[in-house]
């Protein structure tokens, strides 16, 4: 299993894990996240709660392209108010120890 990590703003920390041969769902079991309420085509999104509450959490997109698998992390700290305001952001962490710390916890335990 070859690993690759990269972060930028565009797509959040992004690390990819070749020849994995697994399903979404041994993902999820694994890594203890659960289906995001929105999904969108080609990716699957799953989030992983910190506390009792919605926010902060994880918000991990993963996209399956044969037996790899293309990993999109990022910490919501906030629900988006976008919806309200128009504005097209949210207040979320792409970069940083605790997205690494995360990015290296779901590596370590698909590995």
């Amino acid at each position: 299993m070859e690993n690759v990590l990269r972060c930028d703003k565009l797509y959040n920390m992004q690390f990819t894990i070749k020849k994995l041969n697994k399903s979404i769902s041994y993902i999820m079991r694994q890594t203890g996240y659960l289906p995001a309420y929105f999904q969108n085509e080609g990716e699957f999104s799953v989030v992983k709660k910190l506390t009792r509450n919605d926010y902060p959490r994880f918000h991990l997109y993963i996209i399956q392209t044969g037996a790899d698998f293309i990993f999109k992390l990022h910490l919501d700290q906030k629900k988006p108010s976008y919806e309200k305001s128009g504005a097209h952001g949210h207040s979320g962490e792409y970069e940083g120890d605790v997205v690494e710390t995360e990015a290296e916890r779901i590596k370590s335990l698909l590995a």
